[in-house]
């Protein structure tokens, strides 16, 4: 009988399948293998076997990106198809600052490179360096201005290395971990090599270096043959200049106190600055600072960026292109104009989710927009459209058992702690996430096993932010169809005041008798009296979730720059698309309730003293 190949990890199964490979050899056929020490032999065998097997199932893992969980295996992956995994990133300020001169008359002024300034941020003080020489001309008064350089937080340090061809696989390796790799400079001798972009006009003379990441997190700086790229000559020595960061602790720095070099040259030798020197005038507080590229980003990035091969042809190559040239970005959505009603043929639609703020700044759309001329199509025009936020807001009762759960006030915090982790998940927390109402229900039931059930109920909200005094239309878009209710109250907005009309206005909707599109409603609410103002204000599209207001000037918002409107789903599952992002609102907006359950505690098990929660949203509820 040949020996049965393993396709079960189970320590029991292989002790099994060894004893009936051993019972089919007629020299076995009848012994006892549980009563006689050959049991131990055969524990032994299963678990070398079974040691083995998990060996080979790991090492096989770490063969593919996909399944691949150490991080030098998932970057080396990466690597063999071209993806350059992110670096921790310096937070960059923008600072300008003067020095007088005129006493000593110097042709020039030098930043030196290092240390510039310490800012400080809430957690504590900061360095912040320059990663190269910065020289400026004095004017006529003797006043050399330093107007708006760019200084990194970090410690600026030094490496230097030899050239030695009797070593055959000679390596630079920076020492230090938490490189900020886009301030590696690197001279050979008395010259400087730039850092590789890409392979065209590359010779055999070209002074390029190459950087790549190897283990723990540190940098090997690679040179070219002189085919591609010139070779450093032995015995030349290389010097490579680096800032070891913090990555996104340094965010925030908006004061800073000089502390750096300058230097002019008196007599052909260079001589220190000390006086003269302005108070630090900070045009824009250090941001973009970040950590390395997590492991699941590079299993994200690399397939799809290989896929777009560097080059913006379908929206899914902007998806992949965009992180990768400008890190400081959660998620992007794209999509082509062509996808519109009415169609926008030569234009991609971009949306960004920036990690810090919740809306890419102007500067940061002009980077992006002049990074990527070299990658796309002649005639296809970008046009990056601000973040629309769709907020789901519920209003859960948990049931729970007494008997099991003592401390009421503990499980709350348990149960929202769950849905937080949720909200951050990758179902939601991307563009074209889902909201998915199974998943929501067993974060909570999950916290506990004293929970025996919940009701949960979901609304969503837009912020419609007025243009005060001015006469306007409004468009909001929720890209989910809306529960249409005949009697109408299915959409419901926050306070706010309109010329011409005293008192607070509300708006609500009046479904038409198609049940698929309806009017918006004006009325203002007092002692509990509707009174309508405007039965024509405007349309409700249910269907694809659209609200049209016709031109009114609003004057005032009971809320700061908003008015908050709300609407009930027709399905819970609630699904992000084209340009709005979810999220799932775990602040006071939505509603935690904690409801003992009698029944299964015992104490009222007949149950006439227990009403379960409703399962719908009253249509009583007039205003938000």
């Amino acid at each position: 009988m040949a020996f049965k190949q393993f396709t079960n990890l189970d320590f029991n199964d292989l002790r099994a399948q060894i004893k009936d490979y051993l019972r089919s050899n007629s020299n076995f056929t009848d012994f006892d293998f549980e009563g006689s020490n050959f049991s131990i032999l055969i524990d032994t065998l299963a678990y070398n076997s079974y040691i083995t097997a998990y060996n080979t199932n790991m090492a096989v893992n770490e063969s593919f990106i996909d399944s691949a969980t150490l991080r030098e295996n998932v970057v080396s992956l990466a690597r063999n198809i071209g993806f350059v995994p992110r670096s921790k990133k310096s937070a960059v300020a923008t600072v300008s600052f003067t020095v007088n001169v005129s006493g000593i008359s110097a042709r020039s002024v030098k930043l030196n490179a290092g240390l510039v300034a310490l800012g400080s941020v809430e957690n504590g003080n900061y360095i912040f360096s320059v990663p190269e020489d910065i020289t400026v001309t004095p004017n006529s008064n003797g006043i050399a201005t330093f107007s708006n350089i760019s200084i990194y937080e970090g410690n600026f340090l030094e490496k230097k290395w030899t050239v030695n061809d009797s070593l055959p696989n000679q390596k630079y390796i920076i020492p230090n971990a938490n490189v900020d790799s886009s301030t590696i400079r690197v001279t050979v001798g008395n010259e400087n090599f730039e850092s590789y972009s890409n392979i065209f006009d590359v010779n055999a003379s070209s002074r390029l270096f190459l950087t790549q990441e190897i283990e723990d997190e540190k940098y090997q700086i690679l040179f070219g043959d002189n085919i591609l790229g010139k070779k450093p000559p032995a015995g030349e020595e290389i010097t490579a200049t680096y800032i070891v960061n913090n990555g996104s602790a340094g965010n925030g720095a908006a004061n800073f106190t000089f502390a750096g070099r300058l230097t002019y040259l008196f007599g052909g030798v260079e001589t220190d600055i000390t006086q003269g020197i302005s108070l630090i005038t900070t045009t824009q507080a250090s941001e973009n600072g970040d950590e390395i590229e997590s492991i699941d980003s590079i299993k994200y990035l690399a397939p799809r960026v290989y896929a777009s091969q560097y080059r913006a042809v379908t929206s899914h190559d902007y998806i992949g292109l965009i992180p990768f040239l400008y890190p400081n970005i959660d998620s992007v959505s794209a999509y082509g104009g062509e996808e519109l009603d009415p169609p926008q043929f030569g234009k991609v639609y971009v949306t960004v989710k920036p990690k810090n703020g919740e809306v890419l700044s102007d500067v940061a759309k002009d980077s992006i927009k002049n990074d990527l001329k070299k990658y796309t199509v002649a005639g296809i025009k970008q046009e990056f459209i601000d973040l629309k936020y769709l907020y789901v807001e519920y209003d859960s009762t948990v049931s729970y058992d007494s008997g099991f759960i003592s401390n009421s006030l503990d499980l709350n915090s348990r149960i929202i702690a769950s849905i937080q982790k949720y909200a951050k998940s990758a179902d939601i927390n991307s563009f074209g996430g889902r909201l998915k109402y199974s998943k929501l229900l067993s974060q909570i039931d999950n916290v506990d096993t004293g929970i025996t059930s919940n009701i949960t109920k979901l609304i969503m909200r837009r912020n419609m932010v007025p243009a005060y005094n001015q006469l306007a239309t409004y468009e909001l878009c929720y890209a989910n169809q809306f529960h249409a209710d005949l009697e109408g109250f299915n959409i419901r907005s926050s306070a706010f005041k309109i010329d011409g009309v005293d008192g607070d206005v509300f708006m609500t909707d009046l479904p038409n008798s198609d049940m698929k599109t309806g009017v918006i409603k004006f009325f203002t609410y007092d002692n509990s009296t509707i009174n309508y103002i405007n039965n024509n204000a405007g349309t409700v599209n249910y269907t694809k979730g659209e609200i049209i207001l016709f031109p009114l000037t609003i004057t005032s918002t009971t809320l700061t720059e908003r008015i908050e409107v709300e609407v009930t789903p027709e399905s819970n599952d609630i699904v992000a698309k084209e340009s709005l992002y979810i999220v799932l609102d775990t602040t006071g907006n939505s509603k935690l309730t904690l409801l003992e359950d009698v029944i299964v505690s015992g104490s009222n098990k007949s149950g006439t003293n227990y009403t379960p929660p409703s399962s719908f949203i009253s249509s009583k509820k007039y205003t938000r």
